[in-house]
């Protein structure tokens, strides 16, 4: 598993805000793999570089 190169992480409503997506889906995505993620005690955290490629992910999908 490849290390994140940034310690900047992102709370799940911000991941629903950069996102624009539902609670239910940006949890969804965390369920099935799709966007990388930790718990910290019973905070869930995204780290920018997992935010960062998913939105790659999805662009080149797009093309």
């Amino acid at each position: 598993m490849q290390q994140p190169t940034s310690t900047e992480v992102f709370t799940v409503p911000e991941v629903m805000a950069a996102l624009r997506l539902s609670r239910f889906k940006v949890y969804d995505l965390i369920r099935s793999g799709k966007l990388p993620s930790f718990t910290e005690g019973r905070s869930r955290r995204v780290p920018v570089d997992s935010l960062a490629t998913y939105i790659r992910n999805k662009m080149e999908g797009a093309a």
